[in-house]
């Protein structure tokens, strides 16, 4: 039976509409690059700014130059994104009766954890979640498991009742490198057949079918 789940949060929980999009785009421009197309951009979407700017770039960046544009990605979007993220209709039910079974809940997500904590607060759904993991409290980023191996230890979880849901194939590779079940989730995927050819132990098309999951 799952006893623990693992959200990623952008496109999982909430939709943070095109600030994404709209600020790497504004990133890239201001530091004089040729500009990503938004398919590009939507596609790295899951694995962290210091990753997916390394692989849009057109040219071979410095580590500092690099960290130059994720900082000013994340100014840009922090200035916009509580006017653009909501939660995708039946999050709100689905948790609720997740907790209500007694259930785990944690985020694990290549968002900072400041970010992500900033959100959950916006939304009302803070209360849900024992404890938060972004990309800044982990060594290696996602699809490696660090994220959800820090939280099965840090609380003595199982790994045969733990499960990693996401919208990204990233998602899914972590919970494939973690030993945990996987569960893709097609609501606000950029590309669902990419969930699929991962194989996950689930894929589902709404939020309430994650309650009867076992």
């Amino acid at each position: 039976m799952i006893k623990n789940y693992f959200f990623d949060f952008d496109k999982t929980l909430a939709s943070t509409g095109d600030v994404s999009v709209t600020a790497m785009k504004l990133a890239f421009q201001n530091a004089g690059l040729a500009v990503p197309p938004t398919d590009v951009i939507l596609n790295y979407m899951g694995i962290p700014a210091e990753i997916s700017v390394k692989e849009m770039a057109e040219e071979s960046l410095s580590d500092q130059r690099v960290q130059a544009i994720c900082n000013d990605f994340r100014t840009i979007y922090a200035r916009d994104e509580l006017k653009s993220t909501i939660l995708y209709p039946g999050i709100a039910k689905m948790l609720a009766a997740l907790e209500a079974q007694g259930k785990h809940l944690f985020i694990v997500s290549s968002k900072q954890t400041d970010a992500v904590k900033r959100n959950l607060q916006h939304l009302g759904i803070q209360k849900y979640f024992l404890e938060a993991i972004g990309c800044d409290l982990v060594k290696h980023y996602k699809p490696a498991p660090d994220g959800i191996l820090i939280l099965l230890d840090r609380y003595h979880l199982s790994k045969d009742d733990s499960v990693m849901i996401g919208d990204a194939k990233y998602d899914l590779q972590m919970g494939q490198a973690a030993g945990v079940k996987t569960c893709g989730v097609t609501w606000g995927a950029f590309d669902v057949p990419s969930l699929q050819r991962e194989h996950p132990t689930y894929l589902l098309d709404e939020p309430a079918k994650l309650v009867t999951i076992e």
